[in-house]
C-alpha cells in the first residue's frame, strides 16, 4: 500500500476509508484460492463490519474520540488484513502455520472491533439523525447481494437507535413477505434471530410487533421453526401474551401455535406457565375473539400431552370453552368447539366432564333452529355431538330430551340446501345409534321428509336419504308408517328404472323393497305402483336383491298372478 493508503484519517474521512477499503477486501478475498476455511470465516466478520459502518456513517456524532481511536484501530488491521490477502493470492508467505495463526489473529481482532462499535453505540456515544436503510435489492439480486442487505439490517439492529431499529425491522419484513431467500439467509446469520427473540422483550411497542411479526412469518417454515426453538423463542412469546400489545398478543399466539404442532415443544410451553396464559386469555371477557381462536388453537396442539391435558381440565379448561360455545362470535365458537372435540377424543373420563359442565346442551344449543348460528358453526356442533354422543345411550337420551330431533327434523324440512345436508348426516348417524332411535324417529316423522331427498339434485344427499331410510323400515312400526303414503312405494318403484342412470344407489332403493315386501299392504302396493316391470328388467339383468322381491312377491297368493313373469 502508497503512503496515501496507509495514513491514518479520524472522523468522517476515517470513516469513509474503512468503508471503501473493506468492500475492496471483501472483494479481493474471493480470488483467494489457499486457507480458504480461513478466508470462509473471515469474510463474513469484514461484511458485518462494513454493515456496522455503513449505519454509523448515518449518525450525527461520527467524530467522538471513542470512535476515532476505534477507526484508527480498524484501518491498521484492515492494512494486515489487505497484507495477508495479498500475500495468500501470491503464495508468498513464509509458512503454513504462520500464515494460519496470522490470520487467526486478524479474525479475532475483526471481532474485537465489531463489539467495541456496538458498546460506542450503546453508551451513547453516537447519535442517530437520519435512519437510512440501505436500498433493497432487485429481484434479481444475487444471494451474495441479499446477504449484504440483510448484515446491513442486522447491523442497524444492534446499534441503532429505537428508530432505526424499527425501520430496520419493517424493511425486513417488507423484504420477507416478498422473497423466501431473506429467510433463509436471516436465519444462516449468526444473532440474526436472536435479535429478533431479544427484542420481543422490548418495552417499545412498534418494535415488538414489528418483531413479532417477523418470527411469526419465518415460522411458517417448518424448517426454520427448530432455529427459533434454538434461540429460545418460547419464553419471550408467552411473556408477549402476558404483557404484549393487542398486535403483538396476536403474532405471538400465531407463532406459539406454528412452532406447537410439533408435539416436542409442548413441554416448553407449559413449563414457562404458558399453558395458564392461554386459559385466561380465553377466559378473560376483554380478550379480542382473533386472539382467544389462536389461543384455542394453541392449546388445541397442547392435548396431545396427557399430563398437559390432565393439568387443562384441573384448571378449569372444561368449564371455560363450553362457556365460550355460547359466544356470540363465530371464530370463537368453531375454535371452542374444535378444543372440546380435541379434549374428548379417546377419553371418556373428560367426555364425561364435558357433559357433565353442560356441553351437549350447549352444543344442541347451536342447533336450534331460533338460534342465529351460521351453517358452519352448526356443523363444528354436529360433529362435536357425534364425537361425545357416541355409543352411550345417557347421551341419545340427552340430545333427545334436549330437542335435538325436532332441530334436525326442522333443517331437512325448511333449512338451505347446505343446512339440510348437516341435517341428513345427523339424521344417518341418529339412524345408526340404536333400534331405539330408529323407533323415535319414526313417530316424529322422518320418514316422509327423507323420502323428499331420494330425487334431490345433490348425489351425496340422495344416497344419505336412501341410506338411511333403508335402516329405519327394518323396524316393523316404521314399514307400516311408510307404506300408508301411497306415492311413497310409487317412488321408490319408479326411481329403479334401469334406464335412468341419476336415481340414486338402486341397491339401496332394492334394500328399502326388500324390508317392505315382508308387509302384506306393502306387497300390494308394489303390484299395484304400474312401475313392477323396473323390477323385473333389473332382475332379468341378474341383479340379485331384484330377483329376492320378485320370488317373495311371487309366493302364496301372488304366485298366480305372476305366474310366468318370473322362474327362478
Amino acid at each position: 500500500m502508497d503512503e496515501e493508503e496507509s495514513s491514518v484519517y479520524t472522523g468522517k474521512p476515517g470513516l469513509k476509508q474503512a468503508i471503501e477499503k473493506i468492500s475492496s477486501l471483501i472483494s479481493f478475498s474471493y480470488s483467494i484460492k489457499v486457507f480458504a476455511v480461513k478466508w470462509q470465516t473471515i469474510r463474513p466478520k469484514l461484511e458485518e463490519l462494513l454493515s456496522n459502518l455503513n449505519a454509523i456513517e448515518n449518525c450525527e456524532s461520527s467524530e467522538s474520540f471513542s470512535l476515532s481511536s476505534t477507526l484508527e484501530k480498524i484501518l491498521t488491521t484492515l492494512k494486515d488484513c489487505g497484507d495477508l490477502a495479498r500475500r495468500c493470492v501470491d503464495l508468498s508467505y513464509s509458512g503454513k502455520l504462520l500464515m494460519k495463526s496470522d490470520l487467526d489473529i486478524v479474525s479475532s481482532k475483526l471481532d474485537n472491533h465489531i463489539k467495541r462499535l456496538s458498546e460506542i453505540y450503546s453508551l451513547g456515544l453516537l447519535s442517530h439523525g437520519y435512519a437510512i436503510v440501505v436500498s433493497r435489492p432487485g429481484v434479481s439480486a444475487s444471494r451474495d447481494d441479499i446477504r449484504f442487505y440483510v448484515n446491513d439490517l442486522l447491523s442497524r439492529l444492534k446499534i441503532g437507535s429505537v428508530d432505526m431499529k424499527k425501520q430496520a425491522l419493517v424493511a425486513f419484513n417488507e423484504a420477507i413477505q416478498e422473497d423466501d431467500r431473506y429467510v433463509k439467509i436471516a436465519v444462516q446469520i449468526d444473532s440474526f434471530i436472536n435479535f429478533l427473540v431479544n427484542f420481543l422483550d422490548l418495552q417499545e411497542t412498534e418494535v415488538q410487533e414489528e418483531a413479532a411479526k417477523a418470527v411469526s412469518f419465518i415460522a411458517g417454515f417448518q424448517s426454520f421453526r427448530g432455529v427459533l426453538i434454538s434461540a429460545g423463542i418460547i419464553s419471550p412469546l408467552i411473556r408477549v401474551l402476558e404483557c404484549g400489545s393487542d398486535l403483538s398478543k396476536e403474532l405471538a399466539a400465531i407463532c406459539l401455535k406454528k412452532v406447537t404442532e410439533n408435539s416436542d415443544n409442548a413441554w416448553s410451553v407449559c413449563s414457562h406457565g404458558g399453558v395458564s396464559v392461554l386459559l385466561k386469555i380465553c377466559s378473560n371477557g376483554d380478550s379480542a375473539a382473533e386472539l382467544v381462536s389462536l389461543a384455542c388453537g394453541v392449546l388445541k396442539n397442547l392435548v396431545g400431552i396427557e399430563e398437559i391435558k390432565r393439568f387443562m381440565v384441573e384448571e378449569g379448561a372444561i368449564l371455560v370453552f363450553v362457556k365460550l360455545v355460547r359466544s356470540k362470535d363465530e371464530i370463537t365458537q368453531i375454535s371452542s368447539l374444535d378444543f372440546l372435540q380435541a379434549m374428548a377424543y379417546g377419553d371418556e373420563s373428560i367426555r364425561e366432564v364435558i357433559v357433565k359442565e353442560g356441553g351437549i346442551r350447549a352444543l344442541v344449543r347451536v342447533l336450534d333452529p331460533k338460534s342465529s348460528f351460521s351453517s358452519k358453526t352448526r356443523e363444528v356442533a354436529f360433529r362435536g355431538i357425534v364425537n361425545l354422543c357416541f355409543s352411550s345411550d345417557d347421551s341419545l337420551n340427552m340430545l333427545i330430551n334436549y330437542g335435538f330431533m325436532d332441530h334436525i327434523l326442522y333443517f331437512l324440512r325448511y333449512g338451505d340446501i347446505s343446512v339440510q345436508e348437516l341435517a341428513l348426516k345427523a339424521a344417518f348417524w341418529l339412524c345408526g345409534t340404536s333400534e331405539e332411535a330408529k323407533k323415535v324417529m319414526g313417530n316424529a316423522g322422518f320418514m316422509p321428509a327423507l323420502v323428499k331427498f331420494l330425487d334431490s339434485k345433490p348425489f351425496k344427499m340422495r344416497e344419505m336419504a336412501a341410506e338411511t331410510l333403508s335402516s329405519m323400515v327394518i323396524i316393523p312400526r316404521n314399514r307400516k308408517r311408510f307404506v300408508q303414503n301411497d306415492q311413497n312405494v310409487g317412488l321408490l318403484m319408479q326411481m329403479l328404472d334401469p334406464g335412468e342412470v341419476n336415481s340414486g344407489n338402486k341397491k339401496l332403493l332394492l334394500s328399502i323393497l326388500m324390508s317392505l315386501t315382508s308387509c302384506n299392504s306393502a306387497r300390494k302396493k308394489i303390484m299395484n305402483s304400474g312401475y313392477l316391470r323396473n323390477i323385473e328388467k333389473l332382475a332379468e339383468a341378474e341383479v340379485s336383491d331384484a330377483k329376492t322381491i320378485i320370488r317373495r312377491l311371487s309366493s302364496s297368493k301372488f304366485r298366480n298372478i305372476l305366474s310366468g313373469i318370473w322362474h327362478s
